[in-house]
């Protein structure tokens, strides 16, 4: 990876590697929380030793940025990394709702509006400071380009490369789920880390070849993000109810799951323990967050995460048809 995301990521990094809280809970994703929910939280994080916090506009229109801020900017501003996200600015809604439409439990007073414009960008990360209260950021990702996807690696990446090199910025890059362009980005050398959602995990290996391989021969850092499977690998056994990719899974995706959960217990460990080891096996990733909206979570995604996986659960899995060897390679920090 890029010496400027190996610096930041130190911050962040524990024998097991690097765990980030992702902020989409704290915009109250799915689901309200108080201030106060979103204080203890970010706390137990902090004082549990987690250092890597992304979050963006997007969520909560603003809300997680804020929350966000309101703790970090009580810390050592160069104890932790902070990310964010550009490509949707924050506006007042022309059509004022009772609640926010695109997932998030949020008045619906305002609204987001796409721009990827050199403009837009340098506005979006000027608004997000305001939010944060902070002075800087240490990496900033074009979020979702795949929705205007030429005028957002153009422009888009343009703004994003003028703002490092001016030092707005230490590290930039593109926070998508969708694989779609991202190695011909990766090989023009035009970013430093992908951010990749719900396109690597136990169950989705979709980025292995097309994003994973030439992130690793280029030097570019992969974060991954969406570990659980948006919730169907955040328990010991597929639950009643869990989501995949934010909707309700069907039976092959089921049966998967179950396999990869009872290879698991035959080797003493949860199945989310293993969802969020399995991502940094390879060496392109470098990272990954996970979604916290509560001091219990933190504990248990801790936890979790400090498991010491046998060697022997990857191989069985790989034996099984469940998971492809090549994502099997011993990530060394």
């Amino acid at each position: 990876m890029t010496a400027q995301v190996a610096e930041l990521l130190k911050r962040g990094r524990s024998r097991q590697g690097v765990l980030g809280l992702g902020g989409s809970p704290l915009g109250n994703f799915a689901h309200p929380m108080t201030d106060d929910e979103a204080a203890a939280t970010m706390r137990r994080a902090w004082d549990r030793g987690i250092r890597y916090f992304d979050t963006a506009p997007h969520y909560g229109l603003g809300l997680s940025e804020r929350r966000i801020g309101a703790e970090l900017r009580r810390r050592p501003r160069d104890e932790f990394v902070l990310s964010t996200k550009v490509g949707r600015l924050i506006v007042p809604n022309p059509r004022p709702r009772e609640r926010d439409d695109d997932g998030f439990a949020v008045p619906g007073d305002l609204t987001r509006q796409w721009d990827f414009s050199a403009t837009g960008v340098e506005r979006s990360l000027r608004e997000s400071l305001e939010r944060l209260g902070l002075e800087s950021m240490d990496i900033l990702y074009l979020h979702d380009p795949d929705q205007a996807w030429e005028g957002a690696t153009g422009e888009g990446l343009t703004a994003l490369a003028r703002l490092k090199a001016d030092g707005v910025v230490k590290a930039i890059g593109i926070g998508t789920n969708s694989v779609t362009g991202l190695a011909g980005v990766i090989e023009d050398g035009l970013v430093d880390v992908i951010m990749l959602a719900n396109r690597y995990s136990l169950l989705d290996h979709t980025a292995l070849d097309s994003v994973l391989a030439p992130a690793h021969r280029f030097g570019v850092a992969v974060v991954a993000v969406g570990v659980f499977a948006t919730g169907l690998l955040s328990t010991a056994r597929p639950a009643p109810g869990s989501t995949y990719e934010y909707r309700a899974p069907d039976a092959d995706v089921i049966g998967r799951a179950e396999r990869i959960a009872t290879v698991c217990e035959d080797h003493g460990v949860e199945l989310p323990a293993a969802a969020l080891a399995f991502p940094l096996l390879h060496p392109a990733v470098s990272a990954i967050a996970v979604g916290m909206r509560s001091p219990h979570e933190v504990d248990e995604n801790l936890r979790r995460f400090e498991t010491d996986i046998p060697a022997g659960l990857w191989s069985d899995l790989i034996a099984e048809g469940l998971i492809p060897a090549a994502a099997v390679r011993t990530h060394q920090p």
